[in-house]
């Protein structure tokens, strides 16, 4: 989710669920230690319970990242082995790691020695063309053994070489049966499902035998989805409708925009809200018109939802 879940982003599913964990887009180690570390920690007050996801395979490096992560006020330490990308694997993290239990083992390690905060870890079932599950559970069973009790496990293999990212996202074929046979054998530890899910009646399912789903880029496309998150997991709130939602984020916007921010960052994760409603393409031109958003301002927001409800009325 680099360049997706930014916080702005994740202020925007706050305002949707109360209750859902948020996790930042990966961030590597290199961007804290040699970087704008500032930047990368940001994050706003509001997104609690929210976890940073952190790219890295250099102990001395996670562990000290690991310090900041917990000084700036994150819930949650999540390692990234799962990101198929070349570039990711040029840089020795994501997926690739899943082929270094040992590694990854010893990168937990230091990180749980370094901050009190839980670190889990978000992985792949499988490398390239490979169905057996040998690698998933010596993986998991060493970096438990590092201290990991929480697996985010999206359930497809990563093939590393020949398929983009994206392509990594849909040719793999889902393999939910391998990831429940995962939780069978290991039912001491939390195994979240990530991978392809699109309905609440499909998360209903999967949690009854999974601890928990990850929704990835559905809750960008749709992020109306999340509004039934909350009752899913037993913690409902007072109904919101989509303009409720756009309502509550005006001030924060505002606010930001007064901080320099673009008004195109800081709505370009709104674009999908109004996703299959009357009027929702309308509202999404006008929201990405380049030459509306040159002004800088909320103008364009109330452009956009007059623009739509016009259109639905």
């Amino acid at each position: 989710m680099i360049d997706w879940t930014d916080r702005h982003c994740r202020r925007f599913h706050r305002a949707i669920s109360q209750h859902t964990w948020l996790y930042t887009e990966m961030i590597t180690t290199g961007a804290l230690v040699f970087g704008d570390r500032k930047r990368f920690l940001a994050f706003n007050e509001e997104e609690h319970p929210v976890a940073f996801q952190i790219g890295g395979s250099d102990p001395v490096h996670m562990a000290q990242c690991a310090k900041w992560i917990e000084e700036a006020g994150y819930d949650e330490l999540n390692m990234n082995v799962g990101c198929p990308s070349e570039r990711v694997q040029k840089g020795s993290f994501g997926a690739c790691l899943m082929a270094e239990p040992d590694l990854v083992a010893d990168c937990v390690k230091a990180m749980r020695d370094a901050c009190s905060i839980d670190v889990t870890v978000k992985h792949r079932i499988g490398l390239d063309y490979d169905e057996s599950e040998t690698i998933l559970y010596d993986f998991v069973g060493k970096v438990s053994e590092a201290g990991c009790n929480t697996f985010i496990v999206h359930a497809r293999n990563a093939v590393l070489k020949g398929l983009s990212p994206k392509e990594n996202r849909d040719i793999p074929p889902l393999r939910y049966e391998v990831v429940k046979r995962l939780k069978q054998h290991f039912p001491h530890l939390q195994i979240i499902l990530n991978g392809g899910i699109t309905t609440l009646e499909s998360i209903q399912t999967h949690l009854e035998w999974a601890d928990g789903c990850m929704i990835g880029r559905e809750a960008y496309s749709n992020p109306w989805l999340l509004a039934g998150f909350d009752e899913i997991i037993d913690q409902p709130i007072k109904p919101k409708t989509r303009l409720d939602v756009i309502d509550e984020l005006r001030a924060y916007a505002e606010q930001e925009l007064r901080k320099g921010e673009s008004i195109r960052s800081i709505t370009k994760s709104w674009l999908g809200l109004f996703h299959g409603q009357a009027g929702g393409r309308l509202y999404r031109q006008v929201l990405s018109d380049s030459t509306l958003l040159k002004a800088n301002s909320w103008q364009v927001v109330e452009d956009a939802l007059a623009k739509m409800l016009k259109h639905a009325a």
